[in-house]
């Protein structure tokens, strides 16, 4: 999970960020989510800064149900959460970082920021979330 100390927050709210450390989905931009909804179960969430308690999940285009923290500083899936759903790939050359592919060909890629940390940038429109890849048909 990614906590902050810092007066202003350098995480944009377009960015989604894939976390190794991270054990659960948490966004904080509820214009990447639909159907935001209070739940029964809460989360209590602990990090650097200190514990949030968490009352409602969102859903994530293309992905999952995601908790929802409208006071929390970026929008975070943890890899060991989306390697249950989906193939994930590391390329450690030219910058490429993670490839997150589902069985739908669509993929996701998270590139390495300058603080090394590996998000999507998305735009606030839950509909052009995930990029989708073409393959090129070969004729004989």
């Amino acid at each position: 999970m990614v906590c902050s100390i810092q007066d202003k927050v350098a995480i944009p709210k377009g960015w989604i960020l894939l976390d190794s450390q991270s054990t659960v989905d948490v966004f904080s931009n509820p214009r990447l989510l639909h159907n935001i909804h209070d739940v029964k179960r809460i989360l209590v969430l602990y990090c650097n800064a200190g514990k949030a308690i968490i009352k409602k999940k969102g859903d994530l285009k293309g992905y999952d149900t995601v908790w929802f923290h409208p006071g929390g500083i970026a929008n975070t899936l943890s890899i060991s959460n989306v390697q249950k759903k989906c193939k994930v790939m590391y390329n450690s050359t030219l910058n490429e970082g993670f490839l997150v592919c589902k069985g739908d060909c669509i993929t996701w890629v998270y590139r390495p920021s300058k603080k090394v940390l590996f998000f999507s940038n998305v735009k606030d429109d839950a509909g052009h979330v995930f990029v989708n890849t073409v393959v090129k048909n070969k004729s004989k």
